[in-house]
């Protein structure tokens, strides 16, 4: 595993740790917060390829304090009363199990018909964007980890990131630390002038494109032309995205609270540093949803494991790969009550923990090996105040769509929407 610079990694710890304790400061703040009512916030937390079936996933259902903490979710045991397993969950539109992170978003059927191309559908977190994020610098933050494993540069499945637009395009994700740091905060190069100088440049290039595609479509095949438009799709979302810098283009970025991270920081560090950058987005109200594919492969090499997180999903015949699954399962376990951590320990506007205005959603695409049916979900953060924490729930039917478990967190977070993709409706169960 590649290390961080000494230096940076200790300033980071020093100066962004006492950040994230912290009151909310409105001189890092983008936009003003009325102190009286912090605003909910959404967090999409995933990764492909599952849990070990034996020793991760509970047993019984009942609260945590009756029926204790599996090995693999033991690192969370000081969070127990703050979250909540559901089991019986299965992504009805997920029919490979190689793909199945593409859809754990969507809930689409991205097979598609036979003879028909790959579609997908809007992602749920993009769904909670547009209803959230219409008055921050950042809709969402789509955040992922670009590393191959048996040619999937997602991790497991096609897509760039969990994230779909509303066409069912593929969202690039950030991928590294640097990258965040860079989008985040206030650097030399944001003057008006020279963001203008960059912006104009951004347009020119599309406009040149655009030109390009209209001459070229008149000669393309009925196919190739919907590969086109679909391009183009992706074309107008980057000139949104412009459009949006431009609005936000006299409103300062914070300052960097540490200074800037090694470009080749990998692993457990690389998820370290997403989510102390996780927290401070959301404490300065630069945005109020993020979504992040967190990296499998490279934190399996970080742990000193030779092994591709697709080769260790098939550990059932091999004693060696089994203790390195569960190894595993318990880091996984760890990063995410480091992160909960965070998020108690950061305050919000008006004083309470940043953790008691969030939404938090834990997951896979797969539950174990290659199952496509009852995938894990964790849900945290006190902002779905109709959700009753402490307990791994069974839900009384097997299969029940995924897709209502999304429509339940997005209308704890206050979106009104009754339906989304395959749901039959929310979770009675979640909030009994």
């Amino acid at each position: 595993m590649l290390k961080t610079n000494p230096t940076t990694r200790r300033s980071f710890m020093r100066i962004g740790g006492s950040v994230l304790a912290l009151p909310f400061l409105e001189t890092f703040a983008t936009a003003k917060i009325a102190a009286a009512a912090p605003l909910k916030r959404m967090i999409f937390l995933g990764g492909g390829f599952g849990f070990t079936k034996d020793t991760f996933y509970p047993k019984e259902a009942g609260p945590f304090s009756k029926i204790g903490m599996t090995e693999g979710l033991s690192p969370l045991a000081r969070h127990k009363d703050d979250l909540t397993m559901v089991t019986n969950l299965t992504n009805l539109g997920a029919s490979d199990p190689h793909g199945g992170s593409t859809s754990y978003l969507t809930g689409a059927n991205v097979a598609g018909t036979p003879g028909k191309r790959f579609h997908n559908s809007i992602s749920c977190d993009q769904i909670a964007a547009q209803h959230l994020g219409n008055k921050t610098r950042f809709p969402s933050l789509i955040l992922s980890a670009k590393e191959a494993d048996g040619g999937q540069n997602s991790g497991h499945g096609q897509g760039l990131s969990l994230s779909w637009d509303e066409s069912g395009n593929p969202i690039p994700g950030i991928n590294r630390p640097l990258d965040l740091y860079h989008l985040l905060f206030a650097h030399p190069g944001d003057s008006r002038v020279e963001l203008d100088a960059r912006l104009k440049k951004k347009q020119s290039i599309l406009d040149l494109v655009r030109i390009d595609g209209r001459n070229i479509k008149r000669i393309l095949s009925k196919g190739d032309q919907e590969k086109l438009d679909e391009y183009f799709t992706g074309v107008r979302q980057v000139e949104k995205g412009l459009e949006r810098q431009a609005k936000w283009a006299d409103v300062p970025k914070p300052p960097a609270p540490f200074d800037t991270p090694s470009e080749g920081i990998t692993g457990e560090e690389a998820i370290h540093l997403m989510y102390d950058m996780m927290i401070i987005a959301l404490q300065t109200n630069m945005t109020r949803v993020i979504t992040y594919r967190q990296p499998v492969c490279s934190l399996l090499a970080g742990m000193g494991m030779n092994l591709k997180a697709h080769s260790l999903s098939h550990y059932g015949f091999s004693q060696p790969r089994i203790l390195a699954s569960r190894e595993r399962d318990r880091k996984c376990s760890s990063l995410f009550a480091h992160f909960l951590d965070r998020l108690k320990e950061a305050k919000d506007s008006d004083g309470s923990r940043l953790f008691d205005n969030c939404i938090v959603s834990y997951g896979s695409n797969l539950r174990s090996g290659h199952e496509l049916k009852n995938v894990p979900a964790i849900v945290s953060g006190a902002g779905a105040k109709g959700i009753h924490y402490g307990r791994n729930i069974v839900l009384p039917k097997e299969d029940t769509p995924l897709a209502n478990y999304w429509l339940t967190l997005m209308q704890q977070a206050g979106i009104r929407t009754d339906s989304f993709s395959h749901s039959t409706g929310i979770l009675p169960e979640l909030l009994s």
